[in-house]
């Protein structure tokens, strides 16, 4: 059972697949199948509502395979169950990430005294720039 939030995906809708893993470990990396990929199809799982399969969808839409799988991959460790448990955890953020909504921005409007602090800063650099000049006389 996958925990995010208020939300638990089962099992059942995870899919595990374990190959050879690269990097580090002699002889052994070319003996156990370390790494691991966990699919998940959004668009067919049971805990989540179709808000949500479209707010996952949509922002995450790069990542997911033709299918609609969202593929999720991890070989930093040299064990198996490690690699498991680090994938589940990189899957639960990416969802939860993905699962925030934003709030709206509120336009404001400058008040008085920040108005009057630009325009004053902006006549402050007029003069400066006013003093540079050379004298209209000549």
């Amino acid at each position: 059972m996958l925990q995010i939030g208020r939300i638990e995906i089962p099992d059942a809708e995870l899919t595990f697949e374990f190959a050879r893993s690269t990097g580090p470990g002699g002889q052994n990396v070319n003996k156990v199948e370390t790494k691991v990929t966990v699919r998940f199809t959004p668009r067919t799982s049971s805990a989540l509502t179709p808000q949500q399969i479209i707010r996952i969808e949509d922002k995450l839409a790069p990542r997911l395979t033709k299918n609609g799988e969202l593929l999720v991959s991890s070989e930093l460790t040299r064990h198996r169950e490690q690699n498991r448990t680090d994938a589940l955890k990189r899957l639960a953020d990416l969802l939860r990430s993905a699962l925030i909504v934003k709030k709206k921005r509120k336009p404001t409007r400058p008040t008085r005294a920040s108005k009057e602090r630009r325009i004053e800063g902006k006549k402050r650099k007029s003069s400066k720039k006013r003093l540079r000049r050379p004298p209209e006389g000549e």
